[in-house]
């Protein structure tokens, strides 16, 4: 076998192991060893391009740079980092944006809907406005959270649903409040409101509780009246909201398993009153260009009114 293996000119280790049984030394193929010195040269390079090795206090920051613009309008240069790149291409981003938003400021909101183009612009750059600054309490699609944040995606408007409304809500922020009843009125009187006020959206209710309830609801020892109206459909000024729909915002009535449940949501609402009913003022923190487009892209979203 050893003569065999010379015979055929390949090259062996030297080392023999029972007379005859070898190990061969067969090079790798030319391909594959340039291959892999290629990598090596890509490597040197890359380090050299991009930001690598730690050195002492601070790292090779590489020759690459990116060009931006900060906050003060001036253009900048940094060495490649993922920061530096993000603003860069936002910023490019903004800038293939901006005819856009410059004809969304130059018309006005009834006629936006009738240009097609213009349209489609505010449903995908609204979208990802809304995703950014809004789903996080609103949820994605705008359906909200019974007992924290309004659904935006129904028709129902705690403070109007036209587009001037919209933009002072998103401009100036909202803040919800109810006080509380719990040592106003007794432990009966809560009950007997809680049953008229399920009465109101068609929720099975106590009759006779409910028409104590509905003399209560009006009198000025609770005084509901004041927010909520006298025919219980609430004061958009104000953000009252609506008592005689079936759309619970911070009580979790659809979530009541019984009459009980349901019951009891009510009451601690009641009780408990609301001072969470809290939006923030986007004025500052959005430019006038993403208020109107999210404007009109809740509008929208909810039908509008």
């Amino acid at each position: 076998m050893a003569d065999n293996v010379q015979n055929q000119g390949v090259q062996t280790t030297g080392h023999v192991w029972d007379g005859d049984l070898q190990e061969l030394n067969n090079p790798l193929p030319t391909w594959w060893t340039y291959s892999f010195y290629a990598t090596i040269v890509f490597a040197l390079v890359y380090w050299l391009i991009y930001p690598s090795w730690p050195m002492g206090s601070s790292f090779l920051k590489g020759f690459s740079g990116i060009t931006y613009t900060n906050v003060q309008g001036e253009e900048e240069q940094w060495h490649w980092n993922t920061r530096a790149k993000l603003l860069k291409e936002s910023q490019e981003a903004l800038a293939m944006q901006q005819p856009y938003y410059d004809r969304l400021m130059q018309t006005p909101y009834q006629q936006i809907s009738q240009d097609p183009e213009l349209m489609s612009f505010v449903v995908s750059a609204g979208k990802v406005a809304f995703s950014d600054n809004c789903a996080g309490c609103h949820q994605a699609g705008g359906a909200g959270k019974v007992g924290f944040f309004p659904n935006l995606a129904d028709d129902d408007w705690l403070y109007g649903g036209s587009f001037d409304a919209i933009q002072a809500t998103i401009t100036h922020g909202r803040r919800g409040y109810m006080p509380p009843y719990a040592e106003a009125l007794s432990p009966v009187q809560v009950d007997e409101l809680a049953n008229y006020v399920l009465s109101l959206s068609g929720e099975p209710a106590d009759g006779t509780k409910a028409a104590n309830g509905k003399a209560l609801f009006h009198s000025h020892a609770a005084a509901c009246f004041y927010c909520h109206g006298e025919n219980a459909k609430g004061r958009q000024d104000i953000g009252a909201a609506n008592l005689t729909d079936k759309v619970w915002l911070w009580a979790d009535v659809p979530g009541g398993q019984d009459g009980a449940a349901k019951l009891a949501a009510v009451k601690a609402v009641i009780n408990g009153g609301l001072n969470k009913g809290v939006m923030p003022a986007w004025e500052g923190r959005l430019s006038p260009e993403q208020i109107k487009l999210l404007t009109v892209y809740v509008h929208e979203l909810g039908g509008g009114k």
